[in-house]
């Protein structure tokens, strides 16, 4: 529920102010004057306005709707004033989620416009823009596209390069390119525009602010996570600094911040912000302001993130219920909390009930967005991950394989999602046994995203552990390491031992080397890797728990029983607590304990964990 940096401030940063002037002016109005009064109508139009900016879509909605049909009665249906009310009517529906009622008035007063005032009339131009957000925010990111772009060229013919609606149409253009996948695009707008804005408005203007955000977003999405809190971070004491600590504009800040340190996995420090931002929003803007709700949503993400599931989960379920009732269970914002919740069940080792959760989403999304909306086919993804985790890879390979050909045809063969799925597939034939027809994908994919992001982009550096795991799958465990070590040695110097990515792939070499029969080699990886998670990430963070399930394994291969032994007595017991007796790691540990026994010769201590398990070899769990 990460948010961009917002298209407007609002006023003066109190719009409760605005509000508690306007509505006893237009009840005075309207007493004194009538509904239909010059003064009258505009007060209802500056009250929904204050509405809209507070927050309170609903009562923008139910002030402009009477207000539009007044209009079209008193001014005409063509009047300027009514066009512009029918355009902040469908403003407020594209904020209470309802894009598709967006359009259906958009489209009509671009017509008229253009029928009435001509294409490249002042009114015209900005309907044309209005209409490629609505487009972008129904997941139409081509069809924006294909109207920013002329727009611009307009816009600079007409207005002039430095206009402000010039300006701004480059930001809405960079925004869309970077919807679309295209981040490095939107960063070759945001870069110079950045500069323009700081050069004709000043440093510290809103829109020059906002830029900066909007480009710190971009490097984020192009995975240029430090740039992007190089940006955030001096941005945040600016924004504290001109508009107060409190203004809606630094509290955004402090949201997009905690998300940057999320993202470069500095998960701590995202929660260290966004638990106190939660609370200053609440107070500030309200319990029930959007932006109240995404920060929400946005801790949760972190605690799942941090492994603290039944944090995220206590924020989740009630976040679901709110917004239902607030926004209606059809709202974007609904559907998107629906898919946190099913995938915070599913971190928790709760494959069940995630994919009860999944299953009638998808037909919500399906049936409210449409098959080819990109929140629909993210869920479907999230679906056939959530089969794989539960033991169901044919499921699981039964969405992903439609589903990769549904994001080629609708996003283009090198958008993310796209390059995602194709990752995802693989994963899942790898689940499935079929490392062979794993690796037939990952090393076309790889050289896609080498060529696409980058050699050192997260996603690339994934998908070559992606490709070493594939290769131990196949047997391959040699060609797994020659990727592994180097992979390793890179990511410790570009993002440090203790960063998320570098402890799996520590895990992972440590993983080859125990196929390889190097198991001296991988004890000496998993030893301070458990150290460095138990201090990390805390000593029941379920990679923790891992980490110590897979060391005792190659104590065990090692002939240290009595190593394996000591290190498996407690971790069963904490499993259990912390996931349950009937998640699959608890289950594979406690096997893992049987067998450590029965080489031991317990027999009877072997036989009290194995019963009812089934006997076996040792699992190592990744």
């Amino acid at each position: 529920m990460t948010k961009q940096d917002a298209g407007r401030d609002p006023a003066v940063g109190r719009p409760q102010d605005a509000i508690a002037t306007l509505e006893p002016l237009v009840a005075n109005h309207q007493l004194i004057r009538g509904a239909e009064h010059p003064s009258t109508l505009r007060s209802r139009y500056n009250l929904a306005n204050a509405y809209q900016d507070a927050g309170r879509t609903t009562d923008a909605i139910a002030t402009l709707e009477p207000l539009v049909a007044d209009l079209e009665r008193v001014l005409g249906a063509e009047h300027a004033n009514t066009l512009r009310t029918r355009g902040n009517l469908a403003s407020a529906y594209q904020t209470a989620g309802r894009t598709a009622d967006a359009i259906a008035i958009l489209e009509p007063v671009l017509a008229d416009l253009k029928r009435i005032l001509g294409a490249q009339h002042p009114d015209t131009l900005p309907s044309r823009g209005n209409l490629a957000n609505a487009y972008q925010a129904a997941g139409r990111t081509q069809d924006a596209i294909a109207i920013f772009e002329p727009l611009l060229v307009d816009l600079r013919r007409i207005l002039g390069a430095q206009h402000p609606n010039t300006l701004s149409t480059r930001g809405n253009l960079a925004n869309a390119y970077q919807a679309a996948g295209r981040a490095d695009d939107a960063i070759a707008i945001y870069e110079p525009l950045l500069a323009d804005l700081e050069g004709t408005l000043g440093a510290e203007h809103p829109n020059t602010l906002r830029t900066r955000g909007n480009l710190a977003n971009a490097y984020q999405a192009a995975g240029r996570t430090q740039e992007a809190i190089a940006i955030y971070e001096p941005l945040l004491a600016d924004r504290d600094r001109i508009l107060g600590a409190q203004h809606p504009n630094t509290l955004r800040t402090r949201g997009n911040l905690a998300n940057a340190h999320q993202a470069a996995g500095r998960t701590k420090e995202a929660i260290a912000i966004l638990e106190p931002l939660v609370a200053d929003l609440e107070r500030v803007l309200g319990t029930e302001h959007p932006d109240t709700f995404a920060s929400r949503g946005n801790l949760a993400n972190a605690y799942q993130a941090a492994g603290r599931t039944k944090n995220a989960l206590t924020i989740l379920e009630p976040l679901v219920a709110d917004l239902e009732r607030i926004l209606g269970a059809e709202h974007p914002d609904a559907l998107a909390s629906r898919g946190n919740l099913a995938s915070t069940h599913q971190a928790a080792g709760r494959s069940k009930e995630a994919i009860e959760l999944f299953e009638p989403l998808i037909a919500d999304l399906e049936r409210i967005l449409g098959t080819d909306h990109p929140d629909t086919l993210s869920s479907r993804g999230n679906l056939a991950n959530a089969y794989q985790a539960a033991g169901r890879t044919a499921d699981a390979i039964a969405i992903f394989e439609p589903l990769l050909a549904d994001r080629e045809r609708t996003l283009g063969s090198e958008h993310p999602d796209t390059l995602s799925s194709r990752g995802n597939l693989a994963n899942a034939y790898v689940a499935a046994r079929r490392a062979d027809d794993a690796i037939a994908i990952l090393e076309p994919l790889l050289a896609d995203r080498e060529r696409i992001l980058g050699a050192e982009h997260p996603n690339t550096v994934s998908t070559r552990g992606g490709l070493a795991n594939a290769y131990l799958d196949a047997g391959r465990a040699d060609d797994a390491i020659a990727i592994l070590e180097p992979l390793l040695a890179g990511l410790e110097e570009t993002l440090g031992s203790d960063h998320a990515n570098t402890l799996l792939m520590r895990n992972s070499l440590a993983n080859a080397y125990q196929d390889a029969g190097r198991t001296e080699d991988a004890i000496a990886l998993l030893e301070p890797l458990l150290a460095d998670r138990e201090r990390s990430l805390g000593s029941e963070h379920p990679n923790t728990l891992r980490t110590r399930n897979n060391l005792a394994i190659l104590y065990q291969d090692a002939g240290r029983l009595d190593d394996a032994i000591a290190i498996l007595e407690p971790l069963v017991s904490a499993l259990e607590r912390t996931l349950g007796a009937d998640h699959a790691d608890t289950v594979g540990s406690r096997g893992n304990l049987a067998n450590a026994y029965q080489a031991a010769g317990r027999t009877a201590d072997a036989e009290r964990i194995r019963n009812p398990l089934e006997g076996g070899g040792s699992t190592f769990i990744v």
